[in-house]
């Protein structure tokens, strides 16, 4: 079994709470109010500038050059994709990039990405990826998941963009390689001793995942 379906199995309950989230479902419907959908953007956009650091961060902790490359590329793909599909969001609804990169982080934004670099900079690069995992993985999940039940639907939906970003061929394979990287990396640092705590490290990212979402919804 790949690493990532082991700790997802392990953690189902905090992996459900996360991927089938109402806010998940009211984006799929479109009813999710768009206050929300505002406030979560904002908060995913500084989110992401934390996740490029924790992405650098694994340049530092990479024990070869390829997973240099690999840490790399996702500091790119964030930089230079995930933030502009922010910013053309937030630009529709009249926000501006002073807007979003001046407004405060939320108590939900700074919990989520100070645990990804603490578990980055206490461990080294398999702790770094499996505390990554539920993000990176999860929005494909999701993206994935949405486009095939409300594929039909999406023409009137205010969040189509959103779902096909994450449910995009591009993403989807980001998505894969990482999962692939961390098997990779797996075969290197992985002991049946470190199981009990990788399962921790990534059933918290689950359930911040998870608070995040409810900040976007609580927020409308």
């Amino acid at each position: 079994m790949h690493l990532f379906s082991r700790l997802k199995a392990d953690a189902s309950g905090d992996w459900a709470s996360y991927v089938e989230h109402q806010f998940v479902h009211e984006l799929g419907t479109g009813e999710l109010p768009k206050s929300s959908f505002r406030h979560y953007l904002v908060q995913d956009y500084l989110f992401l500038i934390q996740f490029a650091r924790a992405y650098a961060l694994g340049i530092y902790k990479s024990p070869t050059p390829q997973d240099m490359r690999q840490s790399l590329e996702g500091v790119k793909a964030i930089m230079d994709v995930e933030l502009d599909l922010h910013l053309e969001l937030c630009a529709s609804w009249g926000m501006s990039r002073e807007d979003i990169e001046n407004a405060p982080e939320a108590a939900q934004t700074i919990a989520y990405t100070r645990f990804v670099l603490e578990a980055g900079m206490a461990g080294d690069l398999l702790d770094l990826q499996v505390a990554l995992a539920p993000c990176i993985i999860g929005y494909a999940e999701i993206g994935k998941g949405l486009a095939e039940k409300h594929g039909q639907t999406l023409d009137g939906n205010p969040y189509k963009r959103w779902i096909e970003e994450y449910s995009g061929s591009t993403y989807q394979n980001l998505a894969a390689e990482f999962g692939a990287w961390i098997d990779a990396t797996a075969g290197v640092y992985l002991t049946e001793a470190r199981v009990p705590r990788l399962r921790k490290l990534f059933a918290k990212a689950s359930q911040l995942e998870a608070d995040f979402w409810q900040m976007g919804l609580e927020a409308s």
